[in-house]
């Protein structure tokens, strides 16, 4: 009786194996050759599942974002406004083995996708997708009243997704100088003092 493949699973865990290289190794080891050794096939079967190298790659980082969206929904199911904000921010901080994997894996697409027009796309797009979260749950803040700082909601939202950013990429680059918990409280602090405007 022939073997039943289940074509997802295998697809999943070539992706999974492209993550576990990208994060130890770095992007640019992350090749075919390295990312079938990792799941365990050959090189053969990468080729029946994607067309390339960027194919992988970018269904990595997809799996990963999906998986961030699946995590956070469970996280935010029951609030709204600055609540729900502070969680997505926080979601996005490298605070635990978990996150500071995802952290490490999207970090190491950034200089790729200066040079790959198809790599930054899609980091647009996600980016977008973010982007657009934290700017309505900010509109949900104002119109609730939380939010008295008068400056404009992409103002705010630009001013958060870049402390996310700076501060995830100063804890990878910088671990003797923070710490995962000062992450948690500047941001935090950040959000009570900028975005509720309570220091003014």
């Amino acid at each position: 009786m022939p073997k039943i493949v289940d074509h997802d699973e295998r697809r999943r865990e070539v992706l999974t194996a492209a993550s576990r290289v990208i994060v130890r190794d770095g992007i640019d080891a992350a090749t075919t050759r390295a990312i079938a050794k990792e799941a365990g096939y050959s090189n053969g079967v990468l080729a029946h599942y994607f067309t390339d190298k960027d194919e992988i790659l970018l269904s990595a980082l997809r799996q990963s974002h999906q998986r961030i969206r699946e995590r956070l929904a469970r996280k935010v199911d029951a609030a709204s406004g600055l609540a729900a904000l502070r969680e997505l921010l926080l979601d996005n901080l490298p605070l635990d083995a978990e996150r500071t994997q995802e952290t490490r894996l999207e970090v190491s697409f950034w200089s790729r996708s200066l040079a790959s027009e198809r790599l930054a796309e899609v980091q647009r797009a996600e980016a977008a997708e973010l982007r657009s979260a934290v700017r309505d749950l900010l509109g949900q803040a104002r119109a609730a009243g939380e939010l008295t700082s008068d400056q404009s909601l992409d103002d705010l939202t630009e001013q958060l997704l870049a402390l996310v950013d700076g501060l995830s990429l100063h804890l990878l680059l910088y671990p003797d100088r923070l710490r995962r918990a000062d992450l948690e409280r500047l941001l935090l602090r950040f959000v009570d003092q900028v975005i509720t405007d309570i220091s003014g």
